[in-house]
């Protein structure tokens, strides 16, 4: 029987990695954890969720405070933005929570943590800093990078990614964003509300382009009502230097072509796996584009090599690749033979509303050929958002012909939060006639998931059916008020 110096190696201190190596640590595995930068915490800490969020929420209460006069309070002369005191905050928060990714925790835990580089030698073996080392099993949990795709011009310009962009030291006049997803959407927001004037370029004729096209129109006319510009449909055909300034040749779908000039550019294109250096061809693991070939058990074609997170391009989200190292450890330490499955994988983007979806949305249904039924609720009919001036948006609930929840929709204030009672309905099986009779307190956001779930059983309940059934059998007397012409219709 072979002898190797660890029962698990993992390469890659990121979500993934770290769920992998507390766990394998804790179960009483020999554990080591690779990290080739200085720092625990990928780039969710470091340059994606982390710091992301927190400029948003600087850019959020900016905002707020520039519009005061929304909640009845004085209107307020705001001053210009000093960024430098955001980037400072950004930085300040991320130590705060590196606090709990430190080697010296997982020291305690059981796992000797290395920092450096490392590739495979074969199968079961690495050279990591110029030594070798061997462990039972691998996991290559090393994530992913902005891709930056070969634009004439672009690397002759002084670009950023989201790697630079959240340790700017001064706020840009101006920025042009190239890329219309998520991150794309979420930056021009927060850049916008602090006072820089933004171009969003996308190659789709939607923003967001998984998301259902009503609720994505939606958050692109509350960013377009604030000020972000947009070309979609377009192409970018070079960029150049002008000056201080980028100029950006576009070619629109609608035809012609046209320039854009801003101080700043920013690519967010998508994402590429981290497997540059790593030598996996060595270890006979196939690399495919979009990252790393994986089975259901997240075993590469070597059995005892796992991929999780963004280097085996699944879903490109924290949670998930921390779902994803909880899988790793049931098979790689436990062998229970566990497989992912996304059915009920949630995500959100942190725009302003927020867009949370959980399942199916509609058009992904409609275009798998699904009898689907869409239940709607209004924030404008929900009272706590009423109170906070913050009505925008709506819940979708999405039914195959048997009333069965195929994945729910939320466009509005806190959709993050509000996804999770869906998390666990539907997670856990729970019937939406429970949801819809259950107790929430008053008055609250979550309020509209109950709603959205009794808008399902209202029409049945209250029908001219059961009015009639009930009237023979107990002797009601019905209506008691006939509304006047033009009357709206009476709230359930």
């Amino acid at each position: 029987m072979a002898v190797y110096d660890y029962d698990i190696g993992i390469i890659g201190g990121g979500a993934a990695g770290l769920t992998v190596a507390s766990g394998a640590a804790q179960l009483g595995a020999k554990t080591l954890l690779v990290e080739k930068e200085p720092a625990l915490g990928g780039d969710c800490l470091h340059y994606g969720c982390v710091p992301s969020k927190t400029l948003i929420h600087s850019a959020r209460v900016y905002h707020q405070i520039k519009h005061a006069d929304r909640f009845g309070l004085p209107v307020v002369d705001v001053p210009p933005v000093d960024f430098s005191r955001i980037a400072r905050r950004i930085q300040d928060v991320i130590a705060v929570i590196q606090r709990h990714d430190s080697e010296e925790r997982f020291c305690r835990l059981g796992a000797k943590v290395v920092f450096g580089s490392v590739f495979f030698r074969d199968a079961h073996t690495v050279d990591l800093n110029g030594g070798r080392v061997s462990a039972k099993t691998w996991v290559v949990a090393t994530g992913s990078s902005p891709a930056v795709p070969p634009i004439p011009g672009l690397a002759a310009v002084d670009f950023l990614t989201n790697r630079q962009i959240f340790s700017l030291e001064t706020r840009p006049g101006s920025m042009i964003i190239l890329g219309a997803g998520p991150i794309g959407i979420e930056m021009a927001q927060a850049f916008n509300r602090l006072g820089t004037k933004v171009t969003v370029v996308g190659r789709s004729g939607q923003i967001l382009s998984r998301e259902d096209r009503d609720m994505a129109d939606a958050v692109q006319a509350r960013l377009a009502a604030e000020g972000v510009s947009f070309y979609l449909g377009a192409s970018v055909q070079r960029v150049s230097p002008d000056g201080a300034r980028k100029c950006v040749r576009l070619q629109l779908d609608s035809g012609g072509n046209i320039d854009i000039r801003a101080d700043a550019l920013l690519v967010a294109l998508g994402r590429r796996p981290n497997v540059e250096d790593l030598q996996l061809d060595a270890a006979g693991v196939t690399v495919e584009p979009v990252g790393i070939v994986v089975d259901p058990r997240l075993r590469t074609r070597q059995k005892h090599i796992f991929a999780a997170g963004d280097v085996n391009g699944g879903f490109q989200f924290t949670h998930a690749a921390g779902y994803e190292g909880g899988i790793v450890v049931s098979n790689a330490v436990l062998h229970l033979p566990r497989k992912v499955d996304y059915t009920w994988l949630p995500w959100c983007t942190y725009t302003d509303p927020e867009l949370a979806s959980i399942g199916m949305n509609e058009r992904r249904a409609r275009a798998a050929g699904i009898d689907c039924t869409v239940l709607t609720e209004s924030f404008r009919a929900n009272d706590r958002a009423l109170t906070e001036g913050e009505t925008d948006g709506r819940i979708k609930l999405i039914l195959d012909k048997k009333e069965k929840p195929l994945g729910v929709q939320i466009l509005g204030p806190r959709a993050g939060d509000l996804i999770a009672e869906w998390v666990v309905a539907l997670n856990g099986g729970v019937k939406l006639s429970s949801l819809a009779s259950a107790v929430h307190p008053y008055p609250t956001l979550a309020e509209i998931n109950k709603r959205v779930a009794g808008n399902l059983f209202s029409p049945k309940i209250f029908s001219e059916t059961v009015q009639k059934g009930l009237k023979l059998f107990f002797n009601l007397k019905g209506r008691a008020c006939a509304p006047s012409p033009g009357d709206g219709p009476a709230e359930s």
